[in-house]
């Protein structure tokens, strides 16, 4: 009986061991990834490839465009300079997690836009966000690059953007910064 009782205990440990690694293995993203680059970002994958969090909607209409820029300042923003673009409807709930494929390892930005209206133009009352989260005015809507880049070392990057909103005379997120 006894040495059933200490196999059984083993069997247990040795289980409760495999669960734990694979809840470590588990990525911190859990929620559905999204975009035509979702399978750069599942478990496993090898990169380079960064996950763009969004959080902080006001609300769940329109698109949302995620353009990706490269380690060129002058280029940050400039039109027709973007390496990579990705627009998807607005999730009915919850955060957006968006895959963007990198052409290579290194220093790149990323913009956020939200099309409210989902006219394909830029409005008033669209919102918007960048990788590093810089803090945005209605006189400084585009950061600079250092502001906003970020490094894409090894496999995926995880990179939160908090979404910015017009709010009288301001420019500024609805939630705070998550840590």
């Amino acid at each position: 009986m006894k040495k059933s009782f200490e196999r059984g205990a083993q069997t247990l440990a040795a289980a409760m061991l495999a669960l734990t690694a694979v809840s470590a293995a588990a990525p911190a993203y859990a929620q559905e990834i999204l975009g035509p680059d979702a399978a750069a970002c599942r478990a496993g994958a090898p990169g380079p490839a960064a996950l763009v969090r969004i959080y902080g909607f006001k609300d769940r209409g329109g698109m949302l465009r995620v353009q990706l820029y490269g380690n060129n300042p002058d280029e940050f923003l400039a039109k027709g300079t973007k390496l990579k673009r990705i627009e998807l409807p607005v999730a009915a709930s919850g955060d957006m997690n968006i895959c963007v494929e990198l052409p290579n390892y290194g220093d790149y930005a990323i913009a956020v836009r939200h099309d409210r209206d989902g006219n394909g133009k830029s409005g008033w009352n669209d919102g918007g966000g960048f990788s590093g989260n810089p803090r945005l005015s209605l006189t400084n809507l585009k950061p600079e690059y250092e502001d906003a880049s970020f490094a894409a070392r090894e496999g995926v990057s995880v990179v939160d953007v908090v979404m910015n909103y017009r709010s009288g005379l301001s420019i500024k997120p609805l939630v705070a910064k998550r840590d």
